[in-house]
C-alpha cells in the first residue's frame, strides 16, 4: 500500500488483503536498518483475521521514500501522519528496537489515537558505544557484522527454526545491507539520542506489551524490564533462548504474545 506523508511515498505491508480502516488497525514499526518485512508472519496473520495490518516503512527505509528521521521523536510524529494518511482514528502499535521507542514516543504524546502499545526488544536508556556509533557513519560493513552478531542467541539454529533451509542471521543481515547508505547512522544515532523514556512511560495511559529476549545483548531483558515498570498498566513477557531479533528467533512465539495482548 502506497501513502503520501509530508510530501513523500510512505510503503505498508498490508498483510495480502486489501487495507480496510473499517477494522481494528495495528501499526508495524521495524528497528534500525530493517524494514517492513521483519513483520511478514505478524502482519499477514492478523490480517488474514480481523485486523487491519500496516507494516511500514520508516522515511528512507525499505520503499518509502525522504529521508530517515533524525529523532525518535520525529518518529513518532510520522506514524499519527500515517494514521491519518489511512484514515484511520485509532491504532495499535507494535514496534521492535528502535520502532518501540517510537510507538512508546507516541502512545505517550497521543494517548487518543493508540489504544494499545506492544514493544519489542525495548529499552531505556537505548545507547550506543561511540565505536559502534563510529562504525555505522564510516565502517557500514563492519558494523552491520556487529550489530547482526550481537542480535541473536546463537550463531546456529536448529534446524527447521523457522523453516528448513532458512538462515536466521543470514537473512537479517542481507536486510540490513539492502537499506540505503547513511540510514544505519541516522536510526542508531536517533536511538542514543533519545532521553525521555521514562517521563514518556509515565504518561501512557494505554495497556502496554513488553516482550524482551531472555538473550538479548543489544537491549538486555533487565533494562526493558526497568522501562516497563514505568509505564502504569503493563505486562511483560520474556522469552527464554532468544536474543534482540524476537521475529526471527521465536516467529511463532512473538504472534502468539501478540495475538493474546490484542484479544485481552
Amino acid at each position: 500500500m502506497e501513502l503520501r506523508v509530508a510530501g513523500n511515498s510512505a510503503y505498508a505491508y498490508t498483510g495480502g488483503k486489501a487495507f480496510d480502516a473499517k477494522l481494528p488497525a495495528i501499526v508495524f514499526i521495524h528497528g534500525g536498518e530493517q524494514d517492513h518485512s521483519v513483520w511478514v508472519l505478524q502482519s499477514r496473520y492478523l490480517a488474514h483475521h480481523g485486523y487491519a495490518a500496516l507494516a511500514v516503512d520508516l522515511p528512507g527505509h525499505g520503499r518509502s521514500g525522504g529521508a530517515p528521521l533524525a529523532c525518535i521523536e520525529d518518529m513518532a510524529g510520522w506514524i499519527v501522519a500515517v494514521l491519518d494518511a489511512a484514515k484511520v482514528g485509532t491504532a495499535a502499535l507494535v514496534g521492535h528496537s528502535m520502532g518501540s521507542l517510537a510507538a512508546l514516543e507516541c502512545a505517550a504524546r497521543h494517548p487518543q489515537r493508540v489504544s494499545r502499545v506492544a514493544l519489542l526488544g525495548a529499552a531505556f536508556p537505548m545507547r550506543v558505544s561511540p565505536d559502534l556509533l563510529q562504525a555505522t557513519k564510516h565502517r557500514e560493513s563492519d558494523a552491520h557484522g556487529m550489530i547482526n552478531a550481537w542480535s541473536h542467541s546463537a550463531y546456529a539454529h536448529y534446524p527447521s527454526n523457522p523453516g528448513p533451509g532458512f538462515w536466521v542471521i543470514g537473512g537479517n543481515l542481507r536486510l540490513m545491507q539492502r537499506q540505503k547508505p547513511g540510514v544505519l547512522h541516522a536510526d542508531f544515532a536517533a536511538c542514543d539520542g533519545y532521553r525521555v523514556g521514562f517521563e514518556r512511560a509515565a504518561q501512557v495511559k494505554c495497556p502496554a506489551l513488553f516482550l524482551l529476549g531472555a538473550r538479548d545483548a543489544m537491549t538486555p531483558a533487565r533494562a526493558g524490564r526497568d522501562l516497563a515498570r514505568a509505564v502504569p498498566d503493563s505486562t511483560v513477557v520474556t522469552l527464554d533462548s532468544a536474543g534482540h531479533n524476537l521475529m526471527g528467533e521465536k516467529p511463532d512465539e512473538v504472534l502468539d504474545a501478540l495475538v493474546e495482548f490484542l484479544r485481552a
